[in-house]
Parts: C-alpha cells; structure tokens; sequence
C-alpha cells in the first residue's frame, strides 16, 4: 500500500462496495472536486490496484446454486505435470477458483454446479479424465455464511 493516502484508500473501498458509483457521486463523498476523483481512479487503476470491474452474479437464479469444495492430491509431483494439471483445471467453468495449498493435498478446487446429478456428472466426465489426479476429497457447502469479494484495507 505504499504511495496510497487516505484518499486511495476511501476511493477504493467505496468502489469495492459499488464499482458503478460515478465520479460525481464519489468525488461528493470525499469533499473534492471530480477531476482529482477521477485523475486519482486513472492511477490507481494504472498502478495496478483496481485490476478490473466485474458483476456479481445470483448463482441460484443462473442455477449454479451448489457450491462445492474439492480437494485434490496428485501422483506425482515433477514440473511438467503440475503445470499440465494446473492448464486442465483452467479449462474448466465449473471451477471458479482453484488454490495450490499446503497439507495432505495439493490443491483446492471451489465448484459452482446445479445439484448433486451435476457435480456427479462433473466428476466422472471431466475431472476424473485429468491425468495425474491421486485423489480427491469433496466437501458440499449447506449454507452459506459469509460471502464478501472486498478487501480488508
């Protein structure tokens, strides 16, 4: 967070919480004019700090509404194979985000599908043909408790 002052740092909370704020509206929160809002917006996107805007989508309504947690080991380890695994799981829409984790597995999969029919579906036709998968552990999400894309800042 070097070179952000509290300005930044209000801009980019404000436009975490609503990314379709206009500059108007922000630069009348702040007490500025909107050519700083708007300068200060420019730089911040530049620098790298906003890397894009995006819409958050209902998954239950665009029937995705079982979200899954899947563990995965691998047989083995070497370079090449990580990174052909890691270019399968990219391919995939049903996979949402995908982490490389430390423990007794290798990586951790979080799946949005319609219902259990589905994720079996998933399972058997398109991840149990990526090579190098030892195995596998699914976790189903009841409920969901807490659900934020801002950050703590």
């Amino acid at each position: 967070m070097e070179n952000l002052d509290n300005i930044d740092l209000q801009i980019l909370k404000q436009l975490q919480k609503n990314a379709h704020i206009n500059t108007k509206e922000l630069a009348s929160m702040l007490f500025l004019t909107v050519t700083p809002v708007y300068e200060r917006i420019k730089r911040l996107e530049r620098d790298g700090y906003i890397t894009k805007y995006v819409a958050l989508l209902d998954k239950k309504k665009l029937k995705k509404g079982m979200t899954v947690f899947c563990n995965v080991r691998l047989k083995e380890h070497a370079k090449n194979v990580g990174s052909n695994f890691v270019k399968d799981i990219v391919a995939l829409p049903e996979i949402i985000e995908c982490f490389n984790i430390a423990g007794d597995y290798d990586f951790m999969l979080k799946i949005l599908v319609e219902d259990m029919p589905s994720y079996q579906d998933f399972v058997m036709n398109k991840l149990s043909t990526i090579e190098n998968i030892g195995n596998t552990q699914s976790i189903f999400v009841m409920g969901e408790i807490k659900y934020s894309t801002e950050l703590y800042i």
